[in-house]
């Protein structure tokens, strides 16, 4: 089946909404994940993708998300507002999304869903920031709004002039007041430091006067926390976890990349301490490549299991930048990242009646969430389909697939010799 016919089959079935808004309800949830053939890598993804950006965006474009979301929280839920679910969600969805709806129109299939969505995003941002919709996000006084704060700026960061300069001057006026609005909340001092820096950058990168402070104090603090070999700690101690590739290393990258780009009052030189930043994500991407088993399983270590797919961002993002190590050739990350896909996202309760994403790891399985974990949460597994960003005719894409390293390893091939880096 040609990628041409294998879209069609997704319209003619009802897994796109090409021209009357949103699905059934049920209908995504309902169908088949397609089975990818060889050569299908990015057909597959791409409608995995869709299948779960188009529930929240339909819904939101309309300005009823909040009405039709599947709102779970965890078990353990530590009561904080529920609201700002809302804003992780669409956030956090968009952040992935972005590289992908920025690839230009085409004919295609593909190329249909994306305008498709890229519209129903465009109209979401609207009324994310409208104090008359329905869907006007929780910008209010809860401190976790600091945080997908970021995730919604990365999107405009990764997307400007497909996400960002479409928008209507008094949507942009709100996003920038709403934006400078949350300096009121004091980062943890953690990753968080990361969020409020990521604002600023935005705030940079569309030329509005940004707080040099914000931004120097993540930078410089990240890069006191790192430990070695390509590991960074979060905070004070260090957690064996996925926060590396969920947020630390994508999101400095960010930083670095718009103060350097931009000029801004860095202590030292922006430029140098990006290129760094990106060696030691490639170290970090070396570790998360031998993570995958032979299978296409990996260990749910850690803070945020829920967040799933979403621990490979650096992979996927190094990818999406051209920027994988050569120890990393382009064929074997694809397949090690359509394996991971595959494994992770085959069972049906990973979605819930209405097409939403639901708590768990590789199905519904909410005993493992944490206390701040709610079905919004999920959306940063997005991240990890930034390689979605780079066009079909890519050498990411046409690569010959190369079996990765424990594939190699537990087939008794030559596999190559990991040992540590001193960067």
């Amino acid at each position: 089946m040609q990628r041409r016919n294998f879209f069609g089959t997704l319209v003619a079935g009802g897994g796109l909404s090409m021209l009357g808004g949103a699905l059934p309800a049920g209908a995504l949830a309902q169908a088949p994940d397609p089975a990818p053939r060889p050569g299908q890598d990015r057909a597959y993804l791409a409608a995995l993708l869709q299948k779960i950006a188009e529930p929240v965006l339909s819904s939101m474009a309309r300005g009823a998300l909040k009405r039709e979301f599947d709102m779970e929280l965890s078990p353990v839920w530590d009561g904080r507002d529920r609201n700002v679910g809302y804003l992780e969600c669409f956030g956090r969805l968009m952040s992935g999304c972005a590289p992908w709806l920025a690839l230009p129109d085409d004919a295609s299939a593909e190329g249909r869903v994306r305008k498709h969505l890229r519209e129903l995003a465009l109209q979401s941002f609207v009324h994310a920031v409208d104090p008359k919709s329905p869907d006007y996000l929780a910008w209010g006084d809860n401190f976790q709004v600091l945080v997908d704060s970021a995730y919604f700026t990365s999107a405009l960061m990764r997307a400007p002039r497909a996400l960002w300069d479409p928008l209507d001057r008094t949507t942009k006026e709100r996003i920038i007041a709403r934006v400078k609005d949350l300096r009121r909340i004091l980062p943890l001092y953690t990753n968080w430091l990361l969020f409020a820096a990521m604002n600023e950058a935005f705030l940079l990168s569309i030329g509005e006067a940004h707080d040099p402070l914000r931004l120097n104090t993540a930078i410089d603090k990240v890069e006191e926390w790192y430990v070695g070999d390509g590991w960074i700690k979060d905070g004070e101690h260090f957690h064996f976890d996925y926060y590396d590739s969920f947020v630390i290393y994508p999101m400095l990258i960010m930083v670095l990349e718009q103060a350097s780009r931009h000029h801004a009052q860095v202590r030292g030189n922006a430029g140098e301490k990006l290129a760094l930043a990106v060696k030691r994500a490639q170290r970090l991407g070396e570790h998360l490549e031998r993570f995958v088993s032979p299978i296409g399983t990996f260990p749910p270590i850690g803070r945020s299991a829920t967040y799933r797919t979403g621990a490979f961002q650096v992979l996927a993002l190094l990818a999406w930048r051209k920027q994988l190590p050569a120890s990393l050739p382009e064929g074997q990350v694809r397949a090690a990242l359509q394996s991971i896909h595959q494994a992770t996202w085959a069972h049906p309760s990973n979605f819930s009646a209405k097409g939403f994403l639901t708590l768990g790891f590789t199905g519904h399985q909410p005993g493992i969430a944490d206390v701040y974990s709610n079905s919004g949460s999920m959306y940063i597994a997005t991240e990890s389909f930034l390689a979605l960003g780079l066009p079909e005719n890519d050498s990411y894409w046409t690569s010959p697939a190369q079996e990765w390293t424990q594939q190699k390893a537990y087939s008794q091939k030559p596999f190559p010799r990991d040992g540590y880096v001193s960067y």
